[in-house]
């Protein structure tokens, strides 16, 4: 009856902190060092940057500024916004000279308490055929690849943000129809990626985006953000009633990211008002926090903030059991995160000798993107190694691994008590 045997172990979830792809803290992609925790980089890119001569991008000039060839070698991910006016100290345009010139300089200058620049007309049809052509090549460079993994759709507005100052002076942004000319593109020149809006926009509904909050850390821009979010409401910038639409499930399908505010200290951030932090960000399910992230010196506070970012999967139970033909592996997936992992990357089980030579390779059917918060999920995959459950930590060793489609490599730590090397999780 010895055949007939199965064999189980329960794994414990860890508290441990820890960094993992697609989520965690995505500081500048020019920073020359980053924390080992960091697997995402934050590059934005003004058109002035990207378009110095029209029609010709400025590619080498970017990669380089941002060290693109270095951090996808190091099986880093970015997070890509493009911007057209960033206030700042001086005056100055974000925004390419020939296109200053081919919109008949259609827009305002300003020099106000927030900074000096330049506010395009975002309703000139020159600006928006332009704008197009802009993300196409966008495309052409970086999207057909999984480097870039979230886009958060900037373009329009100071800091990209979707919002300008219309009290001096500056013309409001356009209405819904124009404003699409801003969105689709995107979604076209990105396939792969993940888009995420400032504001809970009709369209971003429409399409199944994410959102972000770069007021992350302020108690009243985060609750009044959410809020919108839960319940909806008028664009102000426009006046539009009912164009921020309630989307209060996202979370679910779409991540929610954003930076740290400038407006509160580090200090009030991650030491007085930690607790008050991490509840904002629990309630935002906040996958990644970037450019501005938490400053390493308040150690606690980082690291309470990075277990608070994104997914923490898990497994809680395995089950061997020996079948007529082959040996079945039953798995318990958990969830123990705010967010789930957006992408359906492969998960694979290994078998191997005491030696360490793989033996037997098989993927499981198992969609990650479903594993969400507080639920769990039983998958089941049919393994060939002979004696497999008689062996199973004496003498073969049982791992778990996701693999990156960029690198190729297994690459995410799962949140439990068990021997992790090399990007496997080792089950027996």
């Amino acid at each position: 009856m010895k055949f007939f045997r199965k064999k189980q172990k329960t794994y414990e979830k860890t508290k441990e902190v820890f960094g993992n792809p697609l989520m965690g803290y995505a500081p500048c992609a020019w920073n020359e060092s980053v924390r080992g925790d960091v697997t995402l980089l934050y590059m934005d890119i003004t058109w002035a940057e990207l378009e110095p001569v029209e029609g010709q991008f400025a590619w080498d000039a970017i990669d380089a500024e941002n060290q693109v060839a270095r951090w996808q070698s190091e099986g880093k991910h970015m997070v890509l916004r493009f911007v057209c006016d960033i206030p700042g100290n001086s005056r100055h345009m974000d925004i390419p000279e020939w296109l200053y010139e081919n919109t008949g300089h259609a827009g305002k200058w300003y020099d106000t308490a927030f900074g000096k620049g330049f506010a395009p007309d975002y309703s000139n049809e020159q600006f928006l055929a332009a704008h197009k052509k802009a993300v196409k090549a966008f495309g052409e460079h970086y999207g057909r690849s999984d480097l870039v993994s979230y886009v958060e759709l900037g373009s329009l507005g100071h800091w990209g943000e979707w919002h300008v100052a219309y009290h001096i002076g500056i013309r409001r942004l356009p209405l819904r129809t124009v404003r699409e000319q801003y969105v689709l593109p995107w979604l076209e020149a990105f396939p792969k990626a993940k888009h995420l809006m400032r504001r809970p926009f009709s369209i971003a509904k429409e399409y199944h985006m994410g959102v972000y909050n770069d007021m992350t850390g302020d108690a009243d821009a985060t609750e009044r953000w959410l809020s919108e979010i839960a319940n909806g409401g008028d664009y102000d910038q426009t006046n539009e009633k009912g164009e921020l639409q309630s989307m209060p499930d996202f979370w679910n399908y779409a991540p929610s990211g954003g930076e740290f505010t400038s407006a509160v200290p580090m200090k009030n951030l991650l030491e007085m008002e930690l607790s008050q932090t991490i509840n904002l960000i629990q309630k935002a399910h906040s996958t990644f926090l970037g450019p501005m992230t938490a400053d390493a010196a308040y150690e606690c506070g980082y690291n309470k903030v990075l277990q608070n970012l994104g997914y923490r999967l898990y497994i809680s139970k395995a089950v061997l059991k020996p079948k007529i033909h082959g040996t079945s592996l039953e798995i318990t997936w958990g969830n123990d995160g705010v967010a789930p992992f957006y992408q359906d990357w492969p998960v694979w089980i290994v078998v191997e000798n005491e030696q360490g030579e793989q033996i037997e390779k098989k993927q499981l059917d198992l969609q990650l993107n479903n594993i969400t918060p507080g639920i769990e999920k039983k998958v089941k995959v049919i393994l060939y190694t002979p004696g497999l459950v008689e062996k199973a930590g004496n003498g073969y060793r049982i791992s778990v691994g996701i693999e990156d489609p960029m690198t190729g490599k297994e690459s995410v730590r799962l949140a439990m008590d068990v021997l992790y090397e090399d990007g496997k999780n080792y089950l027996w």
